[in-house]
Parts: structure tokens; sequence; C-alpha cells
């Protein structure tokens, strides 16, 4: 949560975009107007920087999986030169006895025999090593193209085991400097927030419900299916506040309500909502089911859970308690099933 909260600013250049005017002394609407956008902005950079937290973590695991195979690497190339040395002392003599003039062959036993038995004892003699010598003479070749394939597959695993951790840590560093931009964009959200009058805030939070709905009624209607704990779970959390990087279970922010809803029937989503776009089933809004997940905005940067006639259960923004909405109320992107 720490690699979460410190990155919320991750892309787009949106923690880098100028922040208006103080809206203090401003109409109501304007003020409203102004956090709205200020809100709008940081919670594209939180579900941004779920998804950076993501990409670092994979970095990392496929960092760690160059690393091993590059040790890997490293032991079949020691195990390759053993097997070298295993079988050296046998090819140094026998260069060493051509190189001096050697005749191993049965004309020069036959050459060098004093009497037929002794012809026969070299001959043997000659088999038994030929065949040895041809053995380990083979088994030296093999080692040394083994060895030299290895060599090739550890310098290889070696180079992608470095690129692999100087791209981890180019988004460690990446992550890092955007910490501050974003401490200052948060700032920004809660300085706008503040200067709105009591009204204002209330005016801001809204309703639970949609008018003429409430949970009893939207529990009432609810179909019984695989994703109906899950609805449940997100609806007992109405009234909680919106909070960047947050899972609950008392305080959430958009994705991370969806997370956490579906804990509790046991499936695990993913972080960010672009990638909670990504996953699941495709599903269109005509035939959305209670339980669904409904994406907004171009870069799939809000979600929230359809509930049915047209509403949705979500974390909309700071200032705004998790509650139940139209889906109308944002621009829709596409839904998925989990």
């Amino acid at each position: 949560m720490a690699l979460i909260t410190a990155a919320v600013l991750l892309i787009l250049g949106l923690a880098s975009a100028p922040v208006t005017a103080d809206p203090v002394g401003e109409s109501p609407t304007a003020r409203l107007e102004h956090l709205a956008d200020l809100s709008r902005r940081s919670e594209q950079a939180s579900e941004a920087l779920h998804a950076a937290g993501m990409d670092l973590d994979a970095k990392i695991a496929a960092q760690q999986e160059a690393e091993a195979r590059a040790v890997a690497a490293d032991e079949a190339l020691g195990a390759a030169r053993a097997e070298i040395a295993r079988f050296k002392p046998t090819v140094d003599k026998l260069a060493r006895a051509h190189y001096r003039g050697a005749r191993t062959n049965r004309l020069f036993a036959v050459m060098v025999s004093d009497s037929p038995q002794q012809l026969l004892d070299q001959m043997v003699l000659l088999d038994v090593l030929g065949e040895q010598t041809t053995r380990e003479v083979e088994g030296f070749r093999a080692a040394t193209a083994a060895a030299s394939e290895a060599a090739v597959a550890a310098q290889h695993a070696a180079d992608e085991a470095r690129a692999a951790a100087e791209q981890a840590q180019q988004l460690r560093d990446d992550l890092q400097r955007k910490q501050d931009e974003l401490e200052q964009q948060i700032e920004a959200v809660l300085k706008a927030f503040e200067a709105l009058s009591d009204e204002e805030k209330a005016a801001l939070a809204g309703t639970p419900f949609p008018p003429g709905l409430d949970e009893e009624t939207v529990l009432q209607h609810l179909v019984p299916g695989a994703n109906s704990g899950a609805l449940r779970a997100a609806l007992s959390r109405i009234g909680s506040p919106y909070v960047w990087g947050a899972t609950g279970p008392n305080q959430f922010d958009c994705s991370g309500l969806m997370v956490w809803a579906y804990q509790q029937v046991g499936k695990s989503l993913p972080r960010s909502s672009q990638a909670q776009a990504q996953g699941g089933i495709p599903v269109s809004r005509e035939n959305l089911q209670p339980g669904d997940l409904v994406i907004f905005y171009d870069d799939a940067s809000h979600v929230g859970m359809y509930v049915g006639d047209g509403n949705m259960v979500h974390a909309s923004t700071f200032g705004v308690p998790v509650k139940v909405q139209s889906v109308d109320s944002f621009p829709f992107h596409s839904a998925r099933r989990y």
C-alpha cells in the first residue's frame, strides 16, 4: 500500500498540470467545479498509479526470474567445465604421444612383438586402450561443445538479468520522483474542499441513493447469482469515505471498493480500474447484470458496480462517500463480468 499511495501520480502528466486559481471568494458553483476538476485529475492519477504498481511488481518478478536463470546457467557452465576437466588428462596424454611419434595401431604391434603370444597381448591391450581412448575423446568433444553452449547461455542470462534490474530500478526512480507531485496534487484537492461551506460540502456529498431508491429496495430485487454476494458487500459500505489508494474495509477509492467487495466472496480482482477493464468477460451495456463492473471515461479511470435499473454503487471522488448513483452520471467506457 505504501507503493500505491506513494505513486498516485505516475502517468499522463496529470500531476504536473497547473492548478487553477484559488476559488475562495468565487461562487459556490465555481468552487464546486474547481474541486471536481482537481478531484477528477487526482483520481485519474491514482488509478494510473495502481496500474504502475502492478507493472513494477511484474518487472520485479521478471528480474527475479532472470536472475534465477542466470544462476542456473552459471551452474550449467561450471558442470560442463568440470566434465572437460575429467576427460582432459587422457586427451593430453594422447596429444603428447602423437607429438612424440608413438604408434598405436596393430601394425606397430606386429613390428614390436618378439613372439605370437606377445603379439596377441599387444593387440588386446591396443584394442582396450583404443576403445577407452575413443570414448574419452568423444566425451571431451561433447563436454567442450556443451561448455561453449553453456557459456553463451550464461552470458545471455546475465544480460537479461541486468536489463530486467535496470527496468525495475527505472520504474522505482520514476515512482519516487512522482511522489512529491502527488502530494502537492492531493494538497490542492484538500485545500479546495476546505474552502467549501458546510452547505456546499453537503451538496457535494449528495444522498446515498437516487430518489425513490434505498438499500432494501435494491436487495429485494437482487437476483441471486455468482456476484450477488460481491454486490451485497459493496452496498454494505455505503457512506464510507473516498480515500486515494484505500481498499477498505472502512474507506475506499473506486477500484479499491471493487477489489474489497469481490474479496468477500473469494475472488481476486486486479488493483486498477484500467486492469479491471481488461479482465473478466466483456459485457454489453444492454446486458448488464447486478455485480458487473462498469468502467467509465476514455482512459478507463473510474469503475463502479452495477446494481440494476441503470444504477451502480461506487466510490465516486474525494468528499463524496460510497453511494448508489445513475450509470449515466459518467461517460460509459465498457463493462466486465467476473
